[in-house]
């Protein structure tokens, strides 16, 4: 079985990946590579952060890896919170306090048009491939669910009266912005 190390630190990244491998790809963690380093995210694109994440790995390790980045483009607000998704209202991963200022920022506005985008960076012995998913969508005015993380609970993916977070892992799996470069990254992978 291929082996992958995933260059994340965001367990329900993980738990979003592995369901889409289905034991096809032994998926490592940093915890597996014995990694403990936070790797800044000092690019301004989902490209080059994740890039800049599976090049880290890759160069200190030697190992086949890869890096995401991903995050939420809302049209009314110039494409924000974009790369800063995860630090848009200020600290890291405040959840609660990104969907509040989106939330904020978007009072009044008519476009609620949103999308999820993800771009993987892979590192495969030695060479770069990059995958990109996107599912679009629109911003709801309150939050709506519990599952899921980040902008879930706000965002209600086209053809659907749900939100992400009111959505199974099964569900968005099927639809997320993330399952769909996973399963770019996978045909490369089975093509090996």
């Amino acid at each position: 079985m291929k082996q992958l190390v995933f260059a994340t630190n965001n367990a329900h990244k993980l738990e979003e990946v592995e369901a889409k491998l289905a034991g096809r790809i032994q998926l490592l963690s940093f915890d597996d590579i014995d990694c403990h380093d936070d790797i800044a995210e000092t690019g301004t694109t989902f490209r080059d952060n994740a890039s800049i994440k599976s090049h880290y790995i890759y160069d200190k390790y030697r190992v086949n890896c890869f890096g995401d980045d991903s995050g939420l483009e809302i049209d009314a607000l110039n494409g924000e919170p974009g790369v800063y998704s995860a630090r848009y209202a200020g600290q890291q991963g405040n959840h609660a306090a990104n969907n509040a200022l989106v939330l904020k920022n978007l009072a009044g506005k008519g476009n609620r048009k949103a999308r999820f985008r993800t771009v993987i960076s892979l590192m495969w012995e030695g060479a770069e491939y990059f995958f990109e998913g996107m599912v679009e969508g629109t911003i709801r005015e309150e939050l709506s669910g519990t599952a899921g993380f980040g902008y879930d609970p706000i965002f209600q993916p086209d053809g659907y009266d749900i939100t992400f977070a009111e959505m199974t892992l099964a569900e968005k799996n099927n639809i997320s912005h993330r399952a769909a470069a996973v399963a770019q990254l996978i045909t490369f992978l089975n093509a090996q």
